[in-house]
């Protein structure tokens, strides 16, 4: 905001004074810090305490009308029957599946009849159809009816269907991993539900379970009964198939008559080999005294009876005492012819011994030969009769091997019957409860207080967060620092906003607001400031859009001026919505539009009001042509050949192209921007809109400014509402 000292003269050269934006206060922003975040609450404080409310007192209703919650703990560990362990590997766990047994406990018929057994089924927190409707439920109820052709049947009282997913949604049961203890949990409103729900938990648990074991053990022991009648049946068949082979085969099973068998073929086989040396012999004494042509000669290299060996002494004893007698006598000698003939005589003799033993060897190999046959005959039946009977004796063994296979299955089947009979008398599982659950003494969570403090800092933290985020997508103008880069703009002050009783007065009361006057004072400095140091003749005050206060700025400074004695035409240019004629209240039958349609005469439609004010009103809207396309024009020559000042309160520049004309025609344009509400893109297209060689240059001034929000912004321009001035200018908040 420009402040000048100068007195209001109309014609007071003070072109030195000139305003140059080049010499404008640098843009402060907001920069994220703590005063900068203190700031931002306190002027989105209304805003956050709003919605601090909105989302607390719903939180709090249903904090406030929640029953308090107990939870009861029970923790334990499921073993399997000692008994079934007993006997078996030490290393093997006697620890049932954790997990198994876990989701065992969630079953459904455990679940029916904890449901059935504790009545909760009678009791609204877990019976939907016992709970009274909602007013928001009553409605959806309504709602779907009138859509919905069927009509909709009140829930069952006795059906336990809903009350069975209430049951899960407040049973916990779970097991941690690495650890064999089962831990289960519920919570209810009433402490001793909470506790004895766990507890019959455990003990249906163990009946489902003795049942279920006692119904599998007797399904399998009915299935292992078939078994053994089946299998008897074919041990049976084993046996008797086994016993009939043997008689029908006539099989020797006793070890005495197959030791026999085998002694009698080894003796047989022993004879075989004696008569195959004996056949040997034979045949080399007769190949030997064959292939001699010597008896005697070929006799003496074999043995031979003791006839012919006493003959071959004889005979060497003779052929001895002939040497003896050669070597006496000569060979002529009696004695040695006589010896010579004994010789002769035992040498025929032994020839003849020789060749009767090699008939007599002949016969033995025959004999020899004959027999030999006979033992081979023997040996091959024996040899047949041994191979015949291990081929019966293997195919019997099989049999009997398939009779004790059938058998061991058999002992097998009656093991297994005598282990299902005992386990039939053992329990389904032993528990050891670690921890049962007791009676909640104190409600589950903080308490309400706690609840409530959360909900308010959380509501706050929302509508702080809103507040941050609403500030961040605020695009409209609050200060001269965001649209200081703005070119052919000038800057012409703040004017606070009026409240609603000084706003309604016909503003020509004695109604002193000091701050809004002198807002006015400056807007009037800065026209001067912009128009070389003197009041310009004609001044447009327009907006971007409608509900911006150009309507307000301009009859505001039409009093100033007129206060300050200087000659002033205030003229309602907005010719389809002008509104001034309200507060002038000037009686007058036509206006503006009558005379630029030509329907009146320029000395019909201006009012002279007590406080100096010429006011010429907008008239009634016509769609006629005008006649009149310099009326304006003309208004302004009258006004400055009288020495006024006119002022024309326009329509806004983006809704109408009059006022793009009236800007060219004017000697000033005052464009009006409301505070925190027009955008920063709306001012930069009006303002390119009004672009024209006589207005180089627009000034602009921020209306309906909040004095107070407008102190919590770190603008350069924001020290014009502190508090200091706030006490000097007596602003009450």
């Amino acid at each position: 905001m420009t402040i000048s000292t100068l007195p209001p003269e109309r014609n007071l050269p003070i072109s030195p004074m000139r305003y140059d934006p080049r010499f404008q206060v640098e843009t402060k922003a907001d920069n994220f810090d703590l005063a900068s975040v203190f700031r931002l609450v306190r002027r989105r404080m209304i805003m956050i305490t709003a919605v601090t409310v909105m989302l607390t007192v719903p939180a709090a209703i249903m904090i406030v009308g929640s029953k308090p919650t107990y939870q009861a703990w029970a923790r334990l560990i499921v073993h399997q029957p000692l008994a079934t362990s007993l006997g078996a590997d030490t290393s093997h766990s006697d620890l049932l599946d954790a997990k198994s047994e876990t989701e065992r406990l969630q079953s459904r018929s455990i679940a029916e009849r904890v449901v059935r057994e504790l009545r909760l089924d009678v009791r609204p927190e877990f019976n939907p159809a016992l709970r009274k409707l909602s007013l928001i439920d009553r409605i959806r109820t309504k709602l779907r009816g009138l859509f919905d052709s069927e009509k909709p049947t009140s829930p069952d009282q006795h059906n336990i269907e809903p009350v069975i997913p209430e049951y899960y949604r407040a049973l916990g049961v779970w097991n941690e991993d690495k650890s064999d203890v089962i831990q289960i949990s519920f919570t209810a409103t009433d402490p001793e539900l909470a506790a004895a729900v766990p507890n019959r938990l455990i003990s249906i648990y163990l009946d489902e379970r003795k049942y279920s074991s006692s119904g599998r053990l007797d399904s399998a022991q009915e299935w292992i009964r078939r078994r053994i009648t089946e299998q008897q049946v074919r041990a049976d068949i084993a046996r008797e198939a086994a016993r009939n082979y043997q008689e029908s085969m006539d099989v020797v099973s006793r070890e005495d008559a197959q030791e026999e068998r085998i002694k009698s073929i080894i003796e047989v086989t022993g004879r075989e080999g004696k008569i195959e040396e004996s056949r040997l012999e034979v045949k080399a004494t007769i190949s030997t005294l064959e292939g001699s042509d010597n008896a005697s000669v070929a006799a003496e290299n074999i043995a031979v009876p003791d006839n012919i060996a006493t003959k071959q002494r004889d005979l060497r004893a003779q052929e001895q005492d002939l040497a003896r007698l050669l070597q006496t006598y000569d060979g002529n000698a009696e004695a040695v012819v006589d010896m010579r003939g004994k010789i002769q005589e035992s040498r025929a003799d032994l020839d003849l011994a020789t060749k009767q033993y090699l008939q007599t060897m002949r016969a033995k190999l025959g004999a020899l030969d004959h027999e030999a046959k006979a033992i081979q005959s023997i040996l091959a039946e024996a040899h047949e009769k041994r191979t015949r009977d291990a081929m019966v004796q293997t195919e019997l063994t099989r049999l009997q091997r398939i009779a004790e296979n059938e058998q061991t299955a058999l002992d097998k089947l009656e093991d297994q019957r005598r282990d299902l009979a005992a386990k039939a008398m053992l329990p389904g599982a032993e528990l050891e409860v670690l921890s049962p659950a007791s009676v909640p003494l104190t409600p589950q969570g903080r308490g309400r207080l706690f609840y409530l403090v959360g909900a308010l800092l959380a509501a706050i933290s929302a509508a702080v967060t809103a507040a941050f985020v609403i500030e961040m997508w605020d695009r409209t103008v609050r200060s001269f620092d965001q649209i200081a880069g703005m070119a052919r703009m000038i800057p012409a002050g703040l004017i606070p906003s009026l409240s609603r009783w000084e706003n309604s007065k016909t503003m020509f009361e004695h109604m002193p607001v000091p701050m809004f006057d002198e807002a006015i004072r400056s807007v009037v400095l800065s026209l001067k400031q912009s128009n070389g140091g003197k009041l310009p003749n004609s001044i447009v005050v327009t907006s971007a859009h409608s509900g911006e206060g150009k309507s307000l700025v301009a009859r505001s400074l039409a009093i100033e001026l007129a206060a300050a004695a200087i000659p002033v035409l205030l003229v309602d240019g907005d010719l389809r919505r002008g509104k001034l004629n309200s507060f002038f209240r000037s009686g007058l039958v036509h206006g503006l539009n009558e005379f630029l349609t030509g329907q009146a005469d320029i000395r019909d439609i201006i009012y002279r009001h007590p406080s100096g004010i010429d006011f010429i009103p907008s008239g009634k809207f016509s769609l006629q042509r005008r006649t009149r396309s310099n009326g304006l024009a003309e208004i302004i020559e009258m006004a400055g050949a009288a020495g006024q000042i006119v002022i024309f309160d326009s329509a806004p520049v983006l809704a109408s192209t009059d006022t793009v004309h009236l800007t060219a025609l004017a000697e000033r344009t005052l464009a009006v921007v409301r505070w925190g509400k027009t955008s920063r893109r709306a001012v930069e297209f009006s303002l390119q809109q009004m672009k024209s060689s006589r207005n180089s240059e627009i000034v602009v001034a921020i209306n309906n400014v909040n004095p107070k929000g407008h102190a919590l912004y770190n603008f350069s321009d924001s020290e014009l509402f502190s508090k200091s001035l706030m006490k000097y200018y007596r602003f009450k908040a």
